[in-house]
């Protein structure tokens, strides 16, 4: 019972900070949208994030999201806005499961016009929406706008597509996280928490022969998972990255991992930032997830 009760608060944490990440994910995307293609608004939201229902094809009946992330905007009117497949600008971009943009909002022929009165409300003209598509399903849309009617070019559209393709590698990561979780039993997610427990017991204890034992006994329990990508076994993470992110796959937040290793917010950070540049990940979980394949994390 006290195994079971410890993997369901586990899991519970994980989802939680899954969902703090995927807002944080589409956010930072849609900042990262403003800067490439240089349209100053910004907006988006995750698929099944609040939505009438969803998506589970591009174009799939029933598909829709609803918009929850904004950059540049001056109103909430599109906040909360719900889409579906084939309506509207995104909507359409569900349903060809591929960018799609418009000029002149209000005037263009080639979309249905649902959401006119929240596109005017924000004075919105020239429009661009971009699909996020993992594993042939359409998980986010992306916008960029302007409120003067001017035509997109390639170039724009190309930084646009550059953004969403990173928001699909950090989505499809959390699936990958989100599977191993699924498909570990209830006892291997105490062996993870007894993993972090003890690593960041070892640099408590003075005794340095007894520090060695605790974290040759972390060694093994790190070697047990044996790793799944073996290209990645040749990734080296110092001691201390370790730490930090054998702590944050029990969802622990910067804050938490600092009070827990008696080390500054500040350096915390600074080691995930080392150890996710050496996993070649983008987010937090994605480094969880690559150490994890790696064999360095249980």
């Amino acid at each position: 019972m006290r195994t079971d009760g410890v993997a369901g608060r586990a899991q519970e944490q994980a989802r939680e900070q899954a969902r703090q990440d995927e807002a944080a994910d589409v956010r930072e995307a849609l900042a990262a949208l403003t800067r490439s293609c240089g349209l100053p608004i910004a907006f988006g939201g995750l698929t099944g994030d609040g939505a009438p229902a969803a998506a589970r094809a591009p174009g799939g009946e029933g598909a829709g999201f609803r918009i929850s992330q904004l950059v540049g905007t001056t109103t909430c009117a599109l906040r909360g806005l719900a889409i579906s497949s084939g309506s509207g600008l995104g909507g359409k971009a569900i349903a060809l499961a591929r960018p799609v943009a418009v000029t002149d909002y209000r005037a263009s022929r080639a979309i249905s016009h649902e959401y006119d009165a929240a596109v005017a409300a924000e004075g919105l003209r020239s429009v661009l929406a971009v699909p996020v598509v993992v594993r042939r399903r359409v998980r986010a849309v992306l916008y960029a706008a302007l409120r003067e009617p001017t035509a997109l070019g390639d170039r724009a559209l190309a930084a646009a597509v550059r953004t969403a393709g990173g928001l699909e590698r950090s989505i499809a990561a959390r699936d990958d996280a989100d599977r191993l979780r699924a498909a570990a039993p209830a006892a291997w997610e105490e062996v993870r928490a007894a993993h972090a427990q003890l690593r960041t017991l070892a640099h408590d204890v003075p005794d340095a022969r007894l520090r060695g034992e605790l974290l040759a006994a972390c060694a093994r329990l790190e070697s047990a998972c044996g790793g799944t990508a073996r290209g990645d076994r040749d990734v080296a993470l110092s001691p201390r990255e370790v730490d930090v992110l054998s702590c944050v796959s029990r969802g622990a937040t910067n804050a938490a991992v600092a009070d827990r290793l008696g080390l500054r917010p500040e350096t915390v950070k600074a080691y995930l930032r080392s150890a996710m540049r050496k996993l070649g990940a983008h987010t937090r979980l994605e480094a969880v997830v690559a150490a994890r394949r790696a064999g360095l994390l249980p």
